[in-house]
């Protein structure tokens, strides 16, 4: 039994006790509390109701009696849980499940655990987030698609509903205290920093949350959310996000059990490693320098063997072979293939860091004999390995799939020194993904195959099962996940929250897996659809669409509108890895599939299917919510900071910026305005007194564009504009750059070209400095403004 299960036992010894002390003997507990039990709490509707009062009120307190109420306990024993959630990794990362990255304390885990092959995710990052939080499908609670790009449909409106109460919710309102640290990428656009809240972590029935909100973030440059505040980062010298997130979560351990010793915890740990910018310490990656020489399609091929002699494969599991479109290591030249195993080894070091980090909480939990009794779940990735870095790899994820940068050899060689450093946004080839899902087909977006679903589990919990060690072949889905930890705890599912029925829990408790290996599975059905890619799996079968994109095609380019669905079928039961196609040799088998599929698809608002690129959708929401956006903007003042998606889109318009200010001298410097980073952004500022802009397509090392005055402006006060005129209304269209100081004309030039996206995709509107990865390596301090900012004011759609 742990420490905080002894402390919830003589809870009530303990209140007494005080009690008694502090009336110098006499204790003043009321007869009615010591003579009566506690009444049952009915936990099946929260918050639970203000119970009715049962004592005695009359003029004087000699004729009254008391009736105190009982604060909200977690059941007796209830164990803490740590649900930990990693990112874009795929189901043979891992040494844990045979993979080339070494991983000893996941390997520890398993070890006094389970081992779960057969864990199913949505095949990208917000579906599956939303369907773990709930435990139900991801279209179920308005999750279908990313939430950055939500569609006018109930499966796809990005907004959790209140009928679905997540896991952290019901925990809190039974006594849990509940944290969240990391990615959240569950709350739409118009969930700004001025609120509304609900759909923030805090909304969603965490006690605290530290991380960030959207789908990435710079492991070495974070912009980080404390509650719904944005918060000053300052990492240790050399090293990134994930040590930050570790020494978060332990000192939050800490004045948890300071403050409340007798509650048991949820930590909800979803890091945002490793996905894409692929970042890490210098002394990590190098670990594995020459590691990865031998390509992707030799390593698949170790990582099988591995699998298959540790069991992690079952026998007679077949090596899938490399899809069309994904290039044969040897094809590549020598020069090429020296960028490529370099960017697999700063993948490498990241995920070995991140399970250092980790590790770290891991140790801290037994220092404190809090592990024995903490349900431990790991989750190895929201969905398969991610191949959104194409066939080359990118040195800036969001500049390649968003604003169409180009990174040809000769330029990564000339990078290759900086890989995984603070000046890259980098993302590996494709083909490393789909070595690190082997022996499965495809990779993430890519709903159809296990390559994009089938994702690593490992579950833990020394006080609560009584086999340590072992595999479950158990099909499993991430909707169990709430219902696992529901039977654990003891808490039944609610029917009611905040006066809203609940809808049913679409998964199942895991439990019955724990003790009996070979138990009879008892999720028997689970649909998928992923950007109109469909699958259904039902006692052993799955039955699946074929992709007609790759999978980096699925970010901005639409399906082919004459392709041909084709389904396949597979007999999961015979044939782990999804191998061997059988629709030809049972057609009838596959219409029932098909229609258990449709009748699924209807029940939980999947319709209607939308195989358009992310790119397009995205477009589609932006118009849709254009009446809503404004042309005009002011900012009063310097420090400011807000969420791109509330500050002006210097995209596909004229825009002029104009600043009122205060200068000391001639030779003021700083930052007035910028947006983004140097992966993608725009900086306005001084310069020795010259006004400046610079427009980051993809720096330091791709397009940089800098105008600058030929004038100094004056000390004092000053108005100080600059207008941009495009070339054409066209993405990514060029323009021409003017600034003006007063009216008068003092720089003029011509930008060739302009970006669709800023980067990376948690970097921040800011006036008066450079937050986050800054746009420009031209100034120190987040260049900060030496003089004084009256007010800035922005407009779109016109520039004089």
């Amino acid at each position: 039994m742990s420490k905080k299960s002894l402390l919830r036992q003589s809870a009530q010894t303990a209140l007494a006790a005080a009690a008694f002390a502090v009336a110098g003997g006499l204790s003043v507990m009321p007869a009615h509390a010591q003579e009566q039990p506690a009444p049952a709490i009915d936990r099946t509707v929260l918050p639970h109701p203000n119970q009715s009062f049962e004592g005695v009120i009359a003029p004087t307190r000699a004729e009254s009696r008391p009736d105190w109420v009982d604060p909200v306990t977690a059941p007796e024993g209830a164990p803490n849980v740590f649900l930990i959630m990693t990112d874009d990794v795929g189901f043979a990362s891992a040494s844990t499940f045979g993979g080339p990255v070494p991983m000893p304390n996941l390997d520890r885990l398993a070890e006094r655990g389970l081992t779960y092959t057969q864990f199913h995710t949505t095949a990208v990052c917000s579906p599956s987030r939303a369907s773990l939080l709930t435990g139900r499908n991801a279209h179920a609670v308005g999750g279908g698609i990313l939430f950055d790009i939500p569609t006018g449909y109930p499966g796809y409106s990005a907004v959790i509903p209140q009928s679905a109460a997540t896991i952290g919710r019901v925990l809190r309102d039974n006594g849990y205290s509940t944290a969240w640290f990391g990615k959240h990428h569950n709350a739409a656009p118009w969930n700004s920093m001025a609120g509304p809240y609900e759909q923030w972590p805090t909304g969603l029935g965490f006690d605290y949350f530290y991380g960030f909100v959207g789908g990435d973030v710079n492991q070495w440059e974070p912009r980080l959310y404390r509650g719904t505040s944005l918060v000053e980062v300052e990492l240790p010298e050399g090293e990134t996000l994930d040590h930050e997130f570790a020494d978060d979560a332990i000192h939050w351990l800490h004045t948890q059990n300071a403050a409340a010793p007798d509650r048991p915890f949820f930590i909800y740990y979803a890091p945002g490693t490793a996905h894409a910018p692929h970042q890490a310490p210098m002394d990590w990656i190098n670990r594995f320098e020459g590691q990865f020489d031998q390509g992707w399609d030799r390593l698949r091929e170790q990582i099988f063997a591995r699998q298959r002699a540790s069991g992690i494969v079952p026998r007679g599991t077949r090596l899938t072979p490399r899809p069309d479109g994904f290039p044969a290591w040897d094809s590549m030249s020598p020069d090429a293939q020296r960028v490529y195993s370099r960017m697999m080894e700063v993948f490498a070091g990241m995920l070995s860091y991140q399970d250092a980090q980790i590790g770290r909480i891991f140790d801290e939990l037994e220092r404190m004999g809090e592990l024995d009794n903490t349900l431990v779940i790991f989750i190895g990735g929201d969905n398969g390995g991610s191949a959104e870095g194409a066939l080359t790899g990118s040195l800036n994820e969001i500049g390649t799939f968003s604003n169409s940068v180009e990174h040809d050899v000769p330029t990564l060689l000339e990078a290759m020194p900086n890989f995984g450093g603070p000046d890259t946004y980098q993302h590996f080839p494709g083909a490393w993904a789909w070595s690190l899902n082997t022996p499965f087909q495809w990779s993430k977006q890519i709903s159809s195959h296990l390559g994009g679903t089938r994702n690593s589990m490992v579950l833990s919990w020394p006080d609560g099962i009584r086999r340590e060690g072992g595999v479950r072949r158990q099909f499993s889905h991430l909707n169990d996940i709430m219902p696992t930890i529901l039977e654990a705890t003891g808490i039944p599912a609610p029917v009611t929250v905040d006066g809203v029925t609940q809808q049913p829990l679409d998964g199942v408790s895991l439990m019955y897996s724990f003790d009996q290996p070979n138990a009879p599975e008892q999720h028997r059905t689970q649909y998928f659809e992923l950007s109109g890619t469909r699958a259904i799996y039902h006692d052993g079968w799955m039955a699946n669409t074929r992709p007609t994109r790759l999978p980096w095609q699925f970010l901005n380019e639409d399906a082919p509108g004459d392709a041909p669905v084709v389904w396949e079928l597979y007999n999961l039961r015979r044939d782990f890895s999804q191998s061997r196609d059988l629709a030809a040799q049972e057609p009838e088998r596959l219409e029932a599939l098909q229609q258990l599929w449709d009748e699924e698809a209807r029940r939980n608002n999947v319709y209607p299917i939308d195989d358009r690129s992310f790119s397009a959708r995205g477009v589609d929401g932006a118009l849709a919510y254009a009446g809503a956006r404004r042309s005009n903007f002011t900012y009063w003042g310097p420090d400011i900071s807000i969420m791109t998606h509330d500050a002006p889109a210097f995209v596909l318009q004229p825009f002029e910026i104009s600043a009122q200010v205060q200068l000391p001298n001639a030779q003021t410097n700083g930052v007035l305005v910028a947006t983004g980073s140097q992966f993608g952004g725009w900086s306005f500022y001084l310069d020795e007194g010259r006004p400046v802009a610079v427009h980051a397509v993809s720096g330091p090392s791709g397009l940089v564009y800098r105008v600058a005055a030929d004038a100094s402006v004056p000390a004092g006060d000053a108005l100080i504009r600059y207008t941009f005129t495009p070339d054409r209304p066209a993405p990514l269209a060029g323009g021409t750059m003017r600034i003006f100081i007063g009216d008068r004309l003092v720089g003029e030039g011509h930008i060739e070209r302009t970006i669709l996206t800023t980067a990376g995709l948690g970097e921040t509107f800011d006036t008066g400095r450079d937050t986050g990865a800054p746009v420009t390596r031209d100034y120190e301090n987040e260049g900060r403004f030496e003089g004084e900012i009256e007010r800035i004011d922005v407009t779109l759609g016109s520039a004089r």
